[in-house]
């Protein structure tokens, strides 16, 4: 079934990505092209700051193509991405993009297990918030996402798939909060992404640069997912250590 169809009330996302932009304004340069502007989506590691953003290698619109970080631009189509559709995981589930397991553990899919009261400015706290993320080079969208090939398993590669087809291009903000090695990294606008094919709920399968690689490095580290290093509550915090290479936040628009 194609996701294209669907329509999303996106308020979640919208206010979730919009902190996020206004938390790293203030010490980040912008990754996209003028001609993509103020609608793309810059993202980046909390290893590496505002300096590398996501990156499409060789500005390959094609499947399968890697997803990698490279420096920022205005320049690199490579660095333009938007996001097609967002909303929350419920509307995902309901859109059939995500199993009922996740929505049961990130989708509000288990109202009695949610322990946050809801408040005018967030209704469903314990749903969290989902999208897309599309290769957009120049602004253009190609209707290639970032995701993985097959149902997320450990260490697989991060490459641009066909966007509104599956969960295996959905990406869920998980914003519950975790302490470990890195307690303010929310407050700075930093969580983990899982992946919407995840199938393990206790270490669910994340976004993650790799382990010691650098955006210099060549070949070019790869982008993948792997098990989240704290242990995932679902609607609660993370409890016990995130490492900074699975923790990623973004900005909007385009290098001065």
């Amino acid at each position: 079934m194609s996701f294209k169809s669907k329509v999303f009330a996106a308020t979640a996302a919208l206010t979730l990505v919009g902190g996020i932009s206004a938390a790293g304004a203030t010490t980040a340069a912008h990754a996209a092209t003028p001609s993509c502007g103020g609608s793309c989506i810059d993202i980046f590691t909390r290893d590496f700051g505002p300096s590398f953003f996501m990156d499409v290698f060789r500005q390959g619109a094609r499947v399968g193509q890697p997803i990698i970080l490279f420096k920022q631009s205005n320049s690199d189509p490579a660095l333009d991405f938007t996001f097609p559709f967002q909303g929350l995981v419920s509307e995902f589930f309901a859109a059939g993009l995500v199993s009922s397991a996740v929505n049961l553990h990130y989708g509000g899919g288990a109202p009695s297990q949610c322990t946050v009261a809801p408040t005018p400015t967030n209704p469903s706290p314990c749903d969290d918030a989902a999208f897309e993320i599309e290769y957009s080079p120049f602004g253009v969208a190609t209707g290639l996402c970032v995701g993985t090939a097959t149902t997320a398993i450990q260490g697989e590669g991060v490459t641009l798939q066909p966007c509104g087809v599956s969960a295996k291009t959905v990406w869920i903000a998980d914003v519950g909060g975790f302490g470990g090695d890195d307690p303010d990294a929310l407050a700075d606008g930093f969580f983990p992404l899982i992946n919407g094919s995840d199938t393990n709920f206790s270490h669910p399968f994340v976004l993650t640069y790799p382990k010691n690689g650098f955006p210099t490095d060549k070949p070019r580290p790869q982008l993948q997912v792997t098990n989240l290093t704290g242990f995932s509550n679902g609607f609660g915090p993370i409890v016990g250590s995130v490492t900074s290479n699975q923790l990623w936040s973004a900005v909007f628009g385009v290098l001065p």
